[in-house]
């Protein structure tokens, strides 16, 4: 594994410090980005981590990062997004061609795990957490997953999401696929 990417990790909500674990257990190299002066520090990619979208909404607003990520990911920019990460980048970011239905397992109550084939990867365990699912793709988004008939995995170009949290197992290989098909060949 290279240990030269540098990965931002949006650390506004969520398990922004068990995806900086799981970078730095792969060999690269993951930092927190709180503010907006964070964003001098260069960085190959991003992570947009779980949360409550909405929340997460009006804290890029609030701390004057919207503008700055939006221009970096419509620059081409290797994003990974879960769960609310997911909902960002289809709706607030408008990144990846698809339609997300929000909570649409229900409330915490309504959490769960699976184990299910990603493509490119094999059987790996998913946790979810009042997660959404992708309802609909465009027509140049791959999908990845697919658990209970709802797609919960997907690619377009330089953008991963998943609406499970991949930081909450010790199973790394989707930070894998993520540095090695997305990061590497989009690398600035």
């Amino acid at each position: 594994m290279n240990g030269k990417a540098a990965i931002g990790v949006l650390a506004l909500q969520g398990g922004f410090a068990e995806h900086i674990n799981s970078l730095q257990s792969i060999g690269l190299s993951g930092f927190e980005i709180r503010r907006k002066q964070d964003l001098s520090r260069p960085f190959d990619a991003l992570i947009i981590p779980g949360g409550e979208s909405s929340v997460i909404g009006k804290l890029l607003d609030e701390l004057d990062l919207f503008a700055a990520l939006k221009e970096q990911i419509d620059g081409g920019l290797p994003v990974f997004g879960t769960c609310a990460g997911l909902i960002l980048l289809a709706n607030r970011f408008e990144a990846i061609n698809i339609a997300v239905k929000r909570n649409a397992y229900g409330r915490q109550a309504g959490s769960f795990y699976a184990e299910a084939e990603m493509k490119h990867i094999g059987l790996i365990p998913m946790v979810f957490i009042r997660a959404p699912y992708i309802e609909w793709v465009g027509p140049e988004v791959e999908i990845l997953a697919v658990v209970d008939g709802h797609i919960v995995a997907a690619r377009e170009k330089n953008i991963l999401v998943t609406a499970f949290h991949p930081e909450l197992t010790n199973d790394i290989r989707v930070y894998e696929y993520f540095h090695d098909s997305i990061i590497r060949p989009y690398i600035r």
